[in-house]
């Protein structure tokens, strides 16, 4: 399992898609998802829908060097015998799931090769000179290519379609094993913009409960803002530095471009003073003084 990185049109908007890869060693079956970020939530998110894809578990699951599941290699330097610090809630992750991690040593591509050539394959044949309406449209889209291109094709390798091999796949049956909860909680106050910051983004809340202080729940590619226990905005994580903002969380007090404020009539204002009136005059008396000035 890796990730790698295409530019994308999503909308009108060109993003960065970080496409989770999952390969298969012995069928080279594929799962593709696009994330908008690879944080340790994506790992984790990636790993349980390729499980579910695939309608099962691998006993071995091969990962890049990547910082979210991968904190250090450390090498004994008496005995010389390699061993992987993994981030402690992967490994958690994969005792749960019960397979095994492996990390390659850093600066041996060759012990990855079916991943990258993978992640290749996606970023070319998937992605090329396509547009998407939404980051749902774009998986969707992934999860078609997967099931009808890149498991159908002859593989280069194999020389076999991977669906066929897939037959003789071993993994670990799925069944109904329950989903991994990872979950991390803490509060905010909304900010005057009705934005509450999670993780280096910023999402909306509905306008009415700026100032107030809410729950966040940050959980497996979604962050959520309940306020007394209740949810009152979910959002997809993103990356860092991203603003999102639902038009419904600012309804009445933005109004669409293009167009004008409508007219309010007068306030009466009880601090006005009588003295501060415009005086009314006959027009008669203007043309009297124009016509002394020999205007």
């Amino acid at each position: 399992m890796d990730f790698g990185q295409r530019t994308v049109w999503i909308a009108d908007v060109e993003a960065t898609a970080h496409v989770f890869v999952c390969t298969l060693g012995y069928s080279r079956r594929v799962f593709v998802q696009a994330f908008p970020h690879e944080r340790l939530s994506a790992f984790l998110e990636g790993h349980e829908q390729a499980f579910q894809h695939f309608g099962g578990i691998p006993a071995q699951i091969v990962v890049d060097n990547a910082k979210p599941v991968v904190l250090r290699h450390h090498q004994d330097p008496d005995s010389g015998r390699h061993r992987v610090i993994w981030h402690p809630t992967y490994q958690d992750f994969a005792a749960f799931y019960g397979f095994a991690p492996w990390a390659h040593w850093p600066y041996r591509p060759q012990t990855k090769g079916k991943t990258e050539s993978g992640v290749k394959y996606v970023q070319r044949n998937a992605l090329a000179g396509k547009r998407f309406r939404s980051w749902d449209h774009l998986n969707a889209w992934l999860l078609e290519w997967a099931l009808t291109i890149a498991d159908t094709r002859i593989h280069g390798t194999t020389h076999e379609p991977p669906h066929v091999r897939f037959a003789l796949e071993a993994l670990a049956p799925l069944g109904d094993h329950p989903r991994y909860q990872r979950e991390r909680r803490g509060q905010r106050i909304v900010a005057s913009d009705s934005l509450v910051a999670i993780g280096g983004s910023r999402y909306s809340v509905p306008a009415q409960y700026v100032g107030t202080t809410v729950g966040i729940r940050e959980r497996a590619g979604y962050d959520d803002i309940l306020y007394q226990g209740a949810v009152i905005a979910s959002h997809a994580a993103q990356g860092w530095h991203a603003v999102i903002m639902t038009p419904a969380h600012y309804a009445g007090l933005l109004r669409p471009r293009g167009t004008r404020a409508p007219a309010r009539p007068p306030q009466f204002d009880p601090d006005y003073p009588a003295s501060a009136d415009v005086a009314v005059r006959d027009l008669g008396i203007y043309a009297a003084i124009a016509e002394e000035a020999g205007v």
